[in-house]
């Protein structure tokens, strides 16, 4: 199947439904730019089964009131993803260099206006339903409303753009668990730096699906979707 990248960025969700047919071509101007393809571990469900998960070991399945006890007595990070609790391996050097980097360069942008960057740990709350709470603790967050939190000083709003650096350990968690999270709770972007290949996709949600999504590589300047004027040159990201 050959489809127009506007049509994909328009109608994403349909387009995942045909992928148990056949593998989707996208083209821009006519040209081929990208393949889609079913992935290995995608059911008739629609629901993806992680396979021996790296992102952290000691994995739970608990209840929401279980995970807020355990959170606060361990001394350990701990993100809670549709009712498992992941314990989250210690970043390695390089993976704290980029966010630093990043975290420098929205503080210079950011300063004196509304907004704000904090960095993890720092816990974020997001909920796709009543009973479905999620907690996580993205690598870089940006807050615009101060004012929501509670009795403790924790955050209870919902950012507007969260950032994650890949690793090879969170890689699968970032690209399929977080992205479709981030998406159906209200975030309006979400930066995947990929330090690998010094390139950074950058996804702006609307109505709970990808509303846009650019591709950024090597001498490329980040743009971001959702905060006109916010970029970054990625030689600094990946200094």
């Amino acid at each position: 199947m050959i489809v127009k990248a506007t049509d994909i960025k328009n109608n994403f969700g349909k387009y995942l439904k045909l992928l148990d047919e056949e593998d989707i071509i996208v083209t821009r101007n006519g040209t081929p730019i990208a393949k889609i393809t079913r992935h290995k571990d995608w059911d008739d469900t629609g629901m993806v089964h992680e396979q021996a998960a790296k992102y952290g070991y000691n994995e739970k399945k608990m209840s929401y009131e279980d995970f807020t006890v355990m959170s606060e007595e361990a001394n350990e990070r701990y993100e809670y993803i549709d009712g498992t609790a992941y314990l989250l391996a210690s970043p390695g050097m390089t993976h704290q260099k980029v966010i630093g980097n990043l975290y420098a360069s929205f503080r210079l942008w950011f300063d004196a206006k509304k907004c704000a960057p904090y960095l993890s740990p720092f816990d974020v709350t997001l909920k796709r339903g009543e009973h479905d709470v999620n907690v996580v603790q993205p690598d870089l967050v940006v807050i615009c409303d101060p004012e929501n939190r509670n009795e403790k000083d924790r955050y209870t709003g919902i950012p507007p753009l969260v950032v994650e650096v890949l690793s090879s350990e969170s890689a699968r968690m970032d690209l399929i668990k977080k992205l479709d999270l981030y998406m159906q709770t209200g975030i309006q972007e979400y930066w995947v730096v990929n330090h690998l290949n010094q390139e950074v996709i950058v996804y702006r949600f609307e109505n709970r699906d990808i509303a846009d999504m650019k591709l950024f590589v090597r001498e490329d300047r980040v743009e971001s979707l959702v905060f006109q004027g916010l970029s970054i040159e990625l030689k600094e990201v990946f200094a």
